[in-house]
């Protein structure tokens, strides 16, 4: 891997979006699935792709994006975990992967979340798609939309499951990656991923997960299997360590072995050969002063991405430079740019970041204004 790999991410962050550095080819690292991602999640880098944008049937792995729309509900408050869902008789009729809902079965949106994630429920997916979204079909509507507002170019959902081998519904193994990302932005999701064995229904009914690399792979944290005679074997598989997340991307395994050998082999490739390196100095920004404004200074912010993805025992002589101004004029805008930092490697520049306000300040009255002169210069209140 060449160093130049890490200017190119740096560079990248500047967007905001997955580094467009050159990735891996197959000849060094051999994996038997024939399309797979390995991505970094905090930047968004790709280190390894084999056949990155081919559309593929995801089976199951499609159900990353119904517990990616389940969660921003939950942060929009639209839903709660105790909310009740109740079972329609769609839902109950789905087939594959299920803990065989009854119709009208009462189950809160935790246990059912915890469903999807740990045995791939499809009864308990259309449940909730129906109680986000009213239908399945507005729901894959949601999801769509969300690919679209992720730059997914190579999918299009026509379910929340997986479960039917539509011509119409497919997604590649790059598009996975980045809405796997986005779903690891959510710490909570990884709270059921990470479930290998536990019940529903008071203890009556057990699961175990569908992904094996959480029993045995070290700092697994998820993320969704899949199978259909179709799809074949498919896997989106995620593990942390020592702060560092990675996202293994298999799709269309011959068998079920394959599938997470080949995720293995891509996730250990990795935590092997790369690290992470802050893109922030140690010491914090100093506030900036308002001129004419409600309050004397404020307090600037780094927006963007905070790390470089580094090759390990590559040397670096990092220097940051901060550059924003001793004041600015009242009013000032929440996340208005202030300035930038400046970060050099030796003489080289790898990255800018950059610097923001972190909360409006409205500008003085004539009022205050005059109020504060009259302070000034008499030393007392009118």
């Amino acid at each position: 891997m060449k160093r130049i790999i890490s200017w190119i991410a740096a560079i990248a962050l500047l967007s905001g979006s997955a580094a467009a550095v050159e990735p891996l080819q197959g000849e060094e690292i051999t994996i038997a699935a024939p399309y797979a991602v390995l991505m970094e999640r905090s930047t968004g880098t790709v280190l390894y792709e084999k056949m990155p944008h081919e559309h593929c049937s995801p089976a199951s792995v499609t159900k990353v994006m119904t517990m990616l729309l389940v969660v921003e509900a939950l942060d929009s408050g639209t839903i709660s975990l105790d909310t009740i869902v109740t079972a329609s008789e769609t839902a109950a009729s789905m087939g594959g992967s299920q803990v065989w809902l009854e119709q009208g079965e009462r189950m809160t949106v935790e246990e059912m979340l915890k469903c999807v994630a740990v045995v791939s429920a499809n009864d308990c997916a259309v449940a909730l798609a129906e109680l986000v979204a009213g239908s399945e079909e507005a729901f894959v509507q949601k999801m769509n939309q969300r690919a679209q507002e992720l730059g997914m170019q190579d999918t299009n959902f026509t379910n929340c499951t997986g479960l039917h081998d539509d011509k119409e519904h497919y997604t590649s193994a790059y598009d996975i990656a980045v809405m796997s990302r986005e779903l690891l932005r959510h710490e909570e999701i990884k709270e059921y991923t990470t479930i290998w064995m536990d019940t529903i229904r008071n203890g009556e009914f057990g699961l175990s997960n569908t992904n094996k690399l959480i029993f045995y792979y070290d700092g697994a944290t998820g993320l969704k299997t899949g199978f259909t005679s179709n799809a074949m074997y498919c896997l989106s598989a995620s593990a942390e360590r020592e702060g560092v997340e990675y996202i293994a991307v298999i799709l269309h395994a011959d068998t079920s072995q394959d599938r997470f050998e080949s995720a293995k082999t891509l996730l250990s490739y990795g935590f092997a050969n790369f690290e992470l390196i802050s893109l922030r100095p140690e010491e914090a920004l100093p506030p900036v002063k308002v001129l004419l404004g409600s309050a004397d200074s404020i307090q600037p912010i780094y927006r963007g991405e905070e790390f470089l993805l580094e090759e390990k025992g590559v040397g670096l002589n990092l220097t940051f430079e901060v550059q924003v101004p001793e004041s600015v004029k009242a009013p000032v805008e929440k996340e208005q740019m202030l300035g930038k930092l400046i970060v050099r490697n030796g003489d080289e520049q790898i990255a800018e970041v950059d610097i923001v306000s972190s909360s409006v300040v409205k500008k003085k009255s004539l009022w205050n204004v005059y109020h504060g002169l009259i302070r000034a210069l008499f030393g007392c209140d009118m």
